[in-house]
């Protein structure tokens, strides 16, 4: 493990104060005189390993909880098949509403950088509409999307059913 002081960074002491007060970037170790040390591979993502992968299952209604289960337990199995530490995230609500508490919570993980991928059984179970958004930021965030069914999702009406 490389550590770097940190004036070696180029960003302002107090922005890193900032980001260590909310979390965003803690220091590996301190100095008795307070000098903050940061892991390199830490720094430049190389070292996401660590992240768990968010199997995120969702339906859209109470009569779909059985369903919400058999998601669930579909993407537990991919996870442990694939030998990836891994959370269970699950939504009951309609794809068209982004104040979810596990969407949010998912959207937060991305954001932060705390996941190493996303499993989907569909792409529709993260959104209805929107989930390219989503994507892109994964993207941008060096996130892995995997989505089990890539072939035909079921309609909005067999989703009522």
């Amino acid at each position: 493990m490389q550590m770097i002081k940190i004036g070696k960074l180029g960003i302002s002491i107090q922005t890193l104060h900032k980001w260590e007060q909310t979390g965003e970037l803690v220091p590996d170790r301190k100095s008795n005189a307070g000098t903050r040390y940061y892991d390199t591979d830490k720094l430049l993502n190389l070292n996401n390993e660590d992240n768990p992968t968010i199997g995120y299952a969702r339906v859209s209604s109470h009569d779909q909880k059985e369903d919400l289960v058999r998601q669930s337990e579909l993407l537990e199995t991919f996870c442990v098949a694939k030998g990836w530490r891994f959370k269970i995230i699950s939504d009951l609500g309609s794809g068209m509403n982004y104040k979810k508490k596990g969407l949010n919570e998912l959207l937060e993980l991305i954001l932060k950088k705390k996941i190493r991928r996303i499993v989907l059984t569909h792409k529709d179970r993260l959104l209805r509409f929107g989930s390219e958004l989503v994507f892109a930021l994964c993207e941008i965030q060096g996130i892995e999307i995997v989505i089990i069914n890539k072939g035909e999702q079921p309609s909005f009406e067999e989703e009522q059913k």
